[in-house]
């Protein structure tokens, strides 16, 4: 048996991550942000970020409105109001809520690869998707997909940290040296599941969400350039 045969049978489950995995998600936010930032630019007082107070905002946020598009759209009218002193015109805010709107109906745009890599390592073993985000968004991403049928379980969560995976893994009925998490973000899709003893595939995405950035880890993490590489890793057909 060679030794790329023999890594698919070592896990009962691969996960996958779905934003900036699966489909793309951070080039809309970012699109989103730099209009945002236009919008605001005649109303902001000079010195002023208007993107490192939004990223400010969204971080104190996070706690109370979780993650996602409704959650990003709350955060960019309360970062409107707050950097502006109130001189934000409702004309504007009207926009900005326009902009979260839109966002909820775009329609998902797949990575390359994807449908034939699910289809592939599904053959071999289980495979769950889990998620964070809202819950009635990240819901219709996933059924207008067309994916979902690759998937046992999808699992849409408010935080991806070592708690939350363990919950998940004992849900699953899954060791940790028998699960492989695959995903673009070291901090949410990769270091959480090392930290309990599971195994994680860095796939990076061109864009990483501010709040998804970490400079310095001493995990030795496997990466690798594209989500079409995954099954050659695996040693999968």
């Amino acid at each position: 048996m060679s030794e790329r045969s023999a890594r698919i049978e070592q896990f009962d489950i691969v996960a996958f991550d779905a934003d900036d995995t699966l489909w793309k998600s951070e080039d809309l936010f970012q699109a989103t942000e730099a209009r945002f930032a236009e919008l605001l630019a005649p109303f902001t007082p000079a010195g002023i970020d208007v993107l490192d107070a939004l990223h400010a905002t969204e971080r104190l946020d996070i706690a109370s409105q979780g993650y996602g598009v409704k959650a990003f759209t709350l955060s960019m009218v309360r970062a409107a109001i707050d950097m502006t002193d109130g001189a934000v015109p409702t004309e504007a805010i009207r926009e900005i809520v326009a902009l979260g709107a839109d966002m909820l109906v775009d329609r998902v745009h797949l990575l390359p690869h994807v449908p034939e890599v699910l289809e592939r390592v599904g053959r071999s073993t289980r495979l769950v998707m889990i998620t964070k985000g809202d819950l009635v968004h990240q819901t219709r991403k996933v059924t207008t997909s067309g994916l979902e049928h690759h998937f046992s379980d999808i699992e849409i969560v408010l935080e991806k940290d070592p708690p939350i995976y363990a919950k998940l893994m004992k849900r699953f009925g899954v060791e940790p040296d028998r699960f492989c998490m695959v995903g673009n973000s070291v901090k949410s899709d990769i270091l959480p599941v090392m930290a309990l003893g599971g195994h994680a595939v860095h796939v990076p995405y061109h864009l990483t969400w501010d709040l998804e950035q970490v400079d310095e880890h001493d995990e030795d993490v496997v990466e690798l350039a594209s989500l079409g590489d995954l099954p050659g890793w695996l040693g999968v057909d």
